[in-house]
């Protein structure tokens, strides 16, 4: 049998394969790209159909969370992993986050130290709830150890500490919690049921100033506390072409995030590569239609003149009226300036027109004479509707077109010579060439993402800090309205 990577260790003597990078001091060597399994659902085939197509691909790290669709995450993995080589997959959870089920289990269990941050939405990384959660991702999985456990955004206790007014002894608390949760990893290593664990916080990156800032040092410091020979191996933080932070932010002893990490062996998962937050405004890192090109309202009325002609019929021939007096194409016509993304459409095409059209065609009763041309008609309706949500669907991915073809041009400005590649290779590639990274995680829930996805280990690479440094002074610009 030939070398192989595996997610336990490489075998003796062996090379890591090409491109692969050693994730932190683990032990453990990466395939630079991760499948992110945030929003991947169980009843989704082709969710589950680009994870294994990943993996069959050569990618080797799956990074999830207890609360990724309230567990359906874990279930799909688990349901890839019976039919895969267990050994040859670095499998990475995350555990903090009470909603849907876990509240439920909050709710009846009155764990210790939880944090109540709003309605819905409660933390907890006491070790009486990590203990339950370690062992509800191992069942839904079916895996005996977890590679890798980290505390899932702790930073919910500074952030509700800071909706009053933030003190030195909430610090201390905080750093307290991390390391009570860590000494209790420690056990747990010890058990065979986790080999490392870490944390995954979005305030790895701030300004030391800021008093969300989680510091990096302060939470090693908590680790060599419990033990010099902790298992606190492992980062998880956003970085992207707008959040640039960790390649940019000295934060911690003097050092970057990223610089830090790399000096103390800590390895070092990105999320976020291509949704990125400025300005309160999420932009998505990628290209909706081909670069340079358009659609304007002009365009959009002339495509949905079948289905305008289609719903005049419903008054001619049946006498029955339109939906809300005007009829779904002009409704249409109406909501698309509104739609600025693919993201704004997606969120709200189901309250505002998929379920009025539902509703509409329920209470729609033609005379019983002509049942069966109204059948015809709503067939073709149903049909001819259709194609026009796919119509504003593009209407509205063409709307943020030009902000990524901005984001291209910048890119360019700052010495990335694309040579025809796709806004989200550019994205990737950037962050995947940086030296001291260990994983850049992907949401990859479709085959075609994968794709794309793993297209750039055939990119050269590019100097990804001097391109995030230029990117830091014009992140808000690139992501203004």
């Amino acid at each position: 049998m030939s070398p192989r990577i595996e997610g336990h260790a490489l075998p003796a003597g062996s090379p890591p394969p090409p491109g692969f990078k050693p994730l932190g001091t683990t032990g453990l060597w990466c395939h630079p790209l991760g499948f992110g399994c945030y929003r991947v659902e169980e009843d989704e085939p082709s969710h589950e159909a680009a994870l294994r197509a990943y993996l069959e691909r050569g990618g080797n790290l799956i990074d999830t969370s207890a609360n990724y669709t309230d567990g359906g995450a874990e279930r799909t993995i688990g349901r890839v992993l019976r039919e895969t080589d267990r050994s040859a997959v670095i499998l990475v959870t995350k555990a903090g986050y009470i909603q849907g089920d876990n509240m439920r289990l909050a709710q009846s269990r009155n764990f210790p130290e939880v944090v109540r941050y709003g309605p819905g939405l409660w933390h907890c990384i006491h070790p009486e709830f990590l203990a339950t959660q370690i062992e509800r991702s191992r069942e839904r999985m079916g895996v005996a150890t977890l590679d890798v456990l980290l505390l899932h955004n702790p930073e919910y206790f500074l952030m509700a500490c800071a909706k009053r007014s933030i003190t030195t002894a909430d610090h201390e608390e905080f750093y307290r919690r991390i390391r009570e949760a860590f000494a209790f990893l420690e056990t747990q290593v010890a058990a065979g049921v986790i080999r490392f664990y870490g944390i995954s916080s979005n305030h790895f990156p701030l300004s030391a100033d800021d008093p969300t800032h989680v510091s990096l040092a302060r939470c090693l410091a908590q680790a060599e506390s419990v033990t010099p020979n902790h298992h606190f191996r492992v980062v998880q933080f956003p970085l992207n072409l707008l959040e640039t932070g960790a390649v940019t932010e000295i934060n911690n002893d003097d050092l970057t995030p990223l610089e830090f990490c790399a000096t103390h062996g800590l390895g070092t998962l990105a999320n976020r590569p291509l949704n990125a937050f400025a300005r309160q405004r999420l932009v998505r890192l990628a290209d909706f239609i081909p670069p340079g090109s358009q659609m304007v309202l002009d365009d959009l009325s002339q495509r949905l003149s079948p289905l305008r002609d289609h719903e005049a019929l419903l008054v001619a021939d049946f006498g029955l009226p339109l939906m809300s007096g005007k009829g779904l194409a002009d409704w249409l016509l109406q909501l698309a300036p509104r739609l600025d993304s693919p993201l704004v459409w997606e969120q709200n095409a189901y309250r505002l027109v998929i379920a009025p059209v539902q509703q509409w065609l329920g209470q729609l009763a033609p005379p019983s004479r002509q049942k069966a041309a109204f059948q015809s008609w709503r067939e073709r309706f149903i049909e001819l509707a259709n194609d026009a949500l796919a119509c504003v669907a593009h209407f509205a991915a063409a709307q943020a077109q030009p902000q990524s073809d901005e984001i291209r041009q910048r890119l360019r400005a700052f010495g990335y010579a694309d040579d025809g590649q796709t806004l989200s290779q550019m994205a990737i590639n950037t962050l995947r060439s940086l030296p001291n990274l260990s994983c850049v995680l992907v949401g990859m829930r479709q085959e075609a993402y994968v794709t794309d996805a793993l297209g750039v280990l055939d990119l050269p690479p590019v100097d990804g800090v001097s391109i995030l440094r230029q990117s830091a002074t014009i992140q808000l610009q690139a992501a203004a309205p």
